[in-house]
């Protein structure tokens, strides 16, 4: 292990020790953060929340641009180099659930909590955890609350603004707020898929294999998992969920399947995006019903290896305040910097439950070795000790 890694490691316990000190802080973030509705593309409200924590911390450049993102600038000693770290704003819950938050001794509940009001929150705090543990990086931070980031979203934020901004990007970080040990430092490829079958309004009942939509749905995916899918590449087909119909007594008019292609192969995501669109096409022509197909997100594989100085140094200093690393490629904003070569990797924060309901949790105490971990990675990166030489 690089000397230097070593020498920081051994200031964590001090560092943990006054992040807990920051409880009140953090938490009053979370609260006032996450009981603002923030639906993919309805973020607007929980972001100018976030732009204006920015400026009551005297941060420069608290701004927003034209799709939403909420952005603050701590500028470094020399600003020879720009650190972005980023916290998706958006959530899977729109404004007609309750967003109330409610805090216990251990734990903290509501919707969303966990994803991505944590991360978001620490954004919200970590001018003054720099603060309080007496850091000033040399590089600039630049931090950001994205938007359109979930589901249709498309990680569209995060994408606008480092195929628009100025400043040179030279390392990046992710915050999401489960789960403790997650440690992403790669992208696989991926298409994201909807297939909605429709029967018309003048449909022929009389017609060979005339069925609801329902039944044209299950003969899809029973067709898809005829599919060979190869053990090398790795790949899967994830289908994710299904909905039609309107009653008991109704034939279905319509029926969506929401469905995922993950592989290490972007050619094999290709591959299988047309041969599932193919059989789509088949089936509707059996009975006569129109089918639609949207591709809603799509991911390139790549990112840094596992040797890489980010990677390495990262699962050192988990290891050192005892995080077991959780190393799995991911899906998320990390594909963005991936896509412009940026170095950069995905970090959670603590342990959770019941991730994307309306009940979700995140237990408490873990929280401060997820700032810990964090903050001591920002101190690696500005140092220059996860450079690649």
């Amino acid at each position: 292990m690089d000397q230097r890694i070593t020498e920081l490691i051994e200031t964590l316990p001090h560092m943990h020790s006054k992040l807990k000190g920051m409880r009140d802080t953090l938490l009053t973030n979370l609260v006032m953060l996450g009981e603002i509705p923030a639906p993919t593309f309805r973020e607007h409200n929980r972001m100018s929340f976030l732009v204006n924590r920015f400026t009551q911390y005297h941060m420069l450049n608290c701004s927003t641009d034209e799709v939403g993102n909420g952005l603050g600038i701590i500028p470094g000693k020399n600003g020879e180099r720009n650190i972005l770290i980023v916290a998706h704003l958006d959530t899977v819950f729109d404004e007609t659930v309750d967003h109330t938050i409610s805090i216990e001794p251990n734990r903290v509940k509501g919707p969303a909590v966990g994803d991505n009001a944590l991360g978001v929150a620490t954004l919200a705090t970590i001018p003054a955890l720099l603060e309080e543990l007496d850091i000033q990086l040399n590089s600039n931070l630049i931090l950001m609350g994205s938007s359109r980031s979930l589901g249709h979203g498309n990680i569209e934020g995060l994408r606008f603004f480092l195929d628009n901004t100025d400043m040179p990007v030279h390392e990046g970080v992710c915050i999401e707020g489960v789960k403790l040990g997650r440690l992403s430092h790669t992208s696989i490829g991926m298409a994201r898929c909807e297939v909605t079958y429709r029967l018309p309004e003048e449909y022929d009942w009389t017609r060979f294999g005339a069925v609801g939509s329902i039944v044209t749905i299950n003969e899809l995916i029973n067709r898809i998992l005829e599919i060979p899918v190869p053990r090398r590449p790795k790949t899967s087909i994830v289908l994710g969920s299904i909905s039609g119909g309107r009653s008991f007594n109704t034939i279905a008019s319509d029926a969506v399947l929401r469905f995922e292609i993950r592989s290490e192969s972007n050619q094999m995501v290709h591959t299988l995006r047309q041969q599932i669109e193919d059989i789509a096409a088949e089936v509707s022509s059996h009975n006569g019903s129109e089918v639609e197909i949207q591709i809603l997100a799509q991911r390139n594989p790549g990112g840094i290896s596992f040797s890489h100085p980010l990677a390495s140094n990262a699962r050192a200093i988990m290891k050192s305040l005892d995080i077991n690393p959780r190393i799995s490629p991911s899906t998320s904003e990390l594909s963005a910097f991936i896509d412009h070569k940026i170095p950069a990797l995905t970090l959670g924060l603590t342990d959770g439950e019941n991730l994307n309901k309306p009940e979700e949790s995140i237990e408490i105490e873990p929280i401060y070795n997820g700032l810990t971990q964090l903050l001591a990675m920002l101190v690696a990166i500005d140092k220059g000790y996860c450079d690649e030489t």
